[in-house]
């Protein structure tokens, strides 16, 4: 059995089977609904402290935010800082993005030191009044274990191809030549800290240098500071959103982007908060060791 068939050329044809007319239909058709994520606002949380973990998940979501072609992004950030380059790369990610779409960054209950540092890639920033944020700086800790190490009679012999090889070694003190070279190490990455800000934030470096000596401070006096734009809830921060790309604010809805959740998480959701904090506990630990030695943007109470 045959069947008229429409051709890219506008004309009828014959064909041998229905799939093929609809095959082709779909090449001449112009689907007419727009894709509904046109009409939705993306939505990335960045909680806990800031590590490569941290980096690979939301570098993930920026790729998808892009793809499905949202309109605008709200970013909400709940976090102390963390890692140098991770914070980097989220926030030349977010500056890339900005060029195709509104970001608005909402501060939560802490956006500290990378945190802020992240919230810089977002055009514009909301914060709670009371949200704790500021801790502009970079800090870097190593452990000297040298008088534990001899009350039990442990030593260590080192062969080294240079005399700082072995620099924040945790069986011996910091030699005067090796903290120089650290603290230089630490003022460059926070000339990059307050140059940062201050492009982001529209301020002189000078003004920046007033604030950024590692001092906390809430979300009203960042208002005041010019480190945010207003102060709101994340709500509001959603209803601002909307506003930037033209969309109705009592309508338009967040499309958060977020980790699948692990399967017993699904299915037991009673077991969700004690895995939470069991876990929240296990991954701050990991970060403690693994950023050991390193300079980190991370308020630290």
């Amino acid at each position: 059995m045959h069947y008229l068939m429409l051709t890219k050329a506008g004309r009828l044809t014959t064909g041998h089977s229905i799939l093929g007319v609809l095959r082709d239909l779909m090449t001449v058709m112009v689907w007419p609904f727009k894709p509904r994520f046109s009409k939705q606002i993306a939505r990335i949380e960045i909680n806990g402290a800031i590590s490569g973990g941290t980096r690979k998940r939301v570098l993930e979501a920026l790729k998808t935010v892009e793809e499905k072609k949202f309109p605008a992004l709200l970013l909400r950030i709940d976090s102390p800082g963390g890692t140098v380059g991770d914070s980097q790369e989220i926030y030349s990610a977010l500056k890339r993005l900005r060029e195709k779409m509104k970001i608005v960054a909402s501060f939560g209950n802490i956006s500290a030191s990378g945190g802020v540092y992240i919230g810089m890639g977002a055009e514009y920033i909301m914060a709670n009044p009371g949200t704790i944020t500021g801790s502009i700086g970079v800090i870097l800790r190593g452990n000297n274990l040298e008088r534990l190490l001899d009350k039990i009679g442990v030593s260590f012999k080192v062969i080294k191809s240079g005399p700082y090889k072995d620099i924040l070694a945790f069986d011996r003190e910091l030699t005067e030549p090796e903290q120089g070279i650290l603290q230089e190490l630490i003022d460059v990455s926070y000339q990059q800290f307050v140059q940062t800000v201050a492009e982001g934030r529209s301020l002189a470096v000078e003004t920046v240098k007033s604030f950024a000596d590692g001092r906390i401070f809430t979300g009203q006096q960042a208002l005041e500071l010019g480190v945010v734009d207003r102060l709101g809830t994340e709500e509001d921060a959603r209803r601002w959103t909307a506003e930037l790309v033209g969309l109705d604010p009592e309508k338009t809805q967040c499309f958060t982007l977020e980790e699948r959740k692990p399967l017993l998480s699904r299915l037991l959701p009673g077991s969700r908060q004690a895995s939470s904090s069991i876990g929240a506990g296990i991954d701050w630990l990991e970060f403690e060791m693994s950023t050991s030695g390193l300079p980190l943007w991370l308020y630290r109470p």
